[in-house]
C-alpha cells in the first residue's frame, strides 16, 4: 500500500464517520493541509508515525508491509539501464542477470558492473539480485556472494557495502 492508497482509504473512512477534513486534522494533531494533501494524493511523504496517528484516529489498521508493488517494478531492467548510463554499448537485463547469478562478467561489461555497484541506489541492486536469483532458480544468498566477489574483483569503491 502506498501513500495514494492510504489517502483513498482515509477519505472513505473520514466520510463514513461524518468528519470534515478540518475535524480529522484536529483530532489527529495534523494540519488540514496535510489531510487535504493526503486525500488528494499530492503529498510526497508523510512519515510512518504521522500515518499511524491518522489511521489510529480513524480506526484503520496500519497496512501489512508487502512486496506486491515491488514485483511490478523491473529491477534487472532498471539496474541494467543504470549500469549503462555512461557507456555506448548497453548491458542487457538478461546479461546482467547471468553475470549476477554466475559471478562471471562478460569482458566488455566489466565497467558497467563496476558503475552499477559503485553508483546505483541500493534498492535497485537489491531488486536486481532478487530477480536474478529467481530467474536462475538459485537462492538470493548465492547471488549476494557473487555480488561481493564481483565488487572485490572489479575493485569498486563501495565494495565494503556488498561484502
Amino acid at each position: 500500500m502506498n501513500l495514494t492508497d492510504i489517502g483513498r482509504s482515509v477519505r472513505t473512512r473520514r466520510a463514513e464517520l461524518g468528519l470534515s477534513q478540518a475535524q480529522l486534522a484536529h483530532l489527529s494533531g495534523l494540519s488540514r493541509q496535510t489531510v487535504v494533501g493526503l486525500e488528494n494524493a499530492t503529498l510526497e511523504d508523510l512519515g510512518v508515525n504521522r500515518v499511524a496517528q491518522l489511521l489510529s484516529v480513524l480506526g484503520l489498521d496500519i497496512p501489512e508491509p508487502s512486496t506486491r508493488s515491488r514485483v511490478k517494478k523491473r529491477g534487472l531492467w532498471m539496474a541494467a539501464k543504470t549500469a549503462s548510463v555512461s557507456y555506448a554499448k548497453e548491458l542487457a537485463p538478461e546479461a546482467l542477470a547471468q553475470a549476477l547469478a554466475s559471478g562471471a562478467v562478460p569482458q566488455p561489461f566489466a565497467p558497467h558492473l563496476a558503475h552499477l555497484l559503485d553508483e546505483a541506489p541500493v534498492p535497485i541492486v537489491v531488486m536486481a539480485v532478487e530477480e536474478a536469483a529467481s530467474r536462475a532458480r538459485v537462492p538470493p544468498r548465492q547471488v549476494w556472494r557473487n555480488v561481493a566477489r564481483l565488487a572485490n574483483t572489479l575493485s569498486v569503491h563501495r565494495r565494503g557495502l556488498w561484502t
